[in-house]
């Protein structure tokens, strides 16, 4: 029997939110078993880029990385946020590692091929180092990843953080029981953006086909919800999304997604 593996991905509006931030790591903190942590930050990034007279650019949902850009988001993804979540998760008594992609070649990608959007910077994920991230595990480190890859020249890459806990729990599916579960500032998918009560409870691939046709779930959603469905066509066992108070209490409304 496999061993049970949960991958949590928090979106970039609990990250910027210092309470909320806090009261999630403390409920992550105290999740049992074998645990991962992927972490956004792009609104804290976009802030910083902006300060510096740069403009920010994103195409359905994911940002634009000009070298400029990149230097930015290594340090705000790799630097800042990683490393004071990786410490708050210590001060909890959570045996946290921050890591990007390149540490110890846990994550590899290629930079995307320039079609209509020239991307930048950004990486597409080639492959997950199921060895060494199971080392850790297996030594009872939890690892937090930022949204940087890298692809083995040499070069780092921003990587979408949806697309790297997707790409964690297919990689890691082949040897963990994988749930999915992405923490953000909603309670799950929504049938009425202006109504945090209209949580959808079950999509599937029919279904989510339809709503995306009726323009229900679009923009910012729509890169989340295919690295969702690729997962669970990848092997990944559970996906879930919807509140960071989910992980202490599954008695509240939340999305499954299913094949």
């Amino acid at each position: 029997m496999k061993q049970k593996l949960r991958i949590v991905k928090v979106g970039g509006n609990v990250i910027n939110h210092p309470e909320a931030l806090e009261s999630f790591l403390t409920d992550f903190s105290a999740l049992k078993g074998r645990n991962i942590l992927v972490h956004g930050g792009g609104k804290r990034a976009s802030q910083m880029v902006s300060d510096l007279g740069l403009v920010p650019k994103m195409v359905d949902g994911r940002r634009i990385t000009d070298a400029a850009t990149l230097e930015v988001v290594t340090m705000v993804y790799a630097g800042l946020l990683n490393k004071n979540i990786t410490a708050s998760l210590q001060q909890k008594g959570c045996n946290a590692l921050g890591l990007s992609g390149a540490d110890a070649n846990c994550i590899q990608a290629h930079k995307r091929a320039v079609t209509d959007i020239d991307y930048g910077f950004v990486g597409d994920v080639a492959a997950v180092n199921v060895q060494s991230i199971s080392v850790f595990l297996q030594a009872g480190m939890v690892p937090v990843f930022c949204a940087m890859t890298h692809d083995q020249k040499g070069q780092l890459l921003n990587t979408n953080a949806d697309t790297i806990a997707a790409s964690l729990a297919t990689g890691l599916s082949a040897t963990y029981d994988v749930e999915l579960l992405y923490a953000f500032e909603k309670n799950g998918v929504l049938r009425d953006v202006n109504d945090d009560h209209s949580v959808i409870a079950s999509i599937n691939s029919a279904s989510y086909q339809v709503l995306k046709d009726t323009g229900v779930i679009s923009e910012g959603m729509l890169p989340k919800m295919e690295n969702c469905f690729e997962a669970l066509q990848k092997g990944v066992a559970k996906v879930l999304l919807g509140n960071p108070t989910l992980l202490r209490n599954k008695e509240q409304p939340f999305t499954t997604l299913t094949l």
